[in-house]
């Protein structure tokens, strides 16, 4: 454990930020689930609908600095992808 009141203080922060990020961490892999499971179902319709909803989700987290920039952008683009390649 921090021996200095500045380390506890510190610590303490840290747990915070954690907390918070893994929150937003799992708003960011629902709204990946939510789109990839209309994907699956086969609704192209509904597939875009839920995908526009959670693109900014998706940046939010990003802008945040929860996940990288380039993770957000690669991911929007595969499902933007796979809602394109649906018959």
């Amino acid at each position: 454990m921090a021996n200095t009141v500045q380390a506890r203080k510190r610590a303490r922060q840290s747990e915070v930020r954690r907390q918070q990020n893994a929150g937003l961490r799992s708003e960011l892999r629902t709204a990946i689930k939510k789109v990839r499971k209309a994907i699956a179902a086969g609704d192209k319709v509904a597939a875009n609908t839920i995908f526009t909803e959670n693109q900014s989700t998706i940046d939010a987290v990003a802008g945040k600095g929860v996940v990288h920039r380039n993770l957000a952008s690669r991911t929007k683009s595969r499902l933007s992808a796979a809602i394109k390649a649906m018959a």
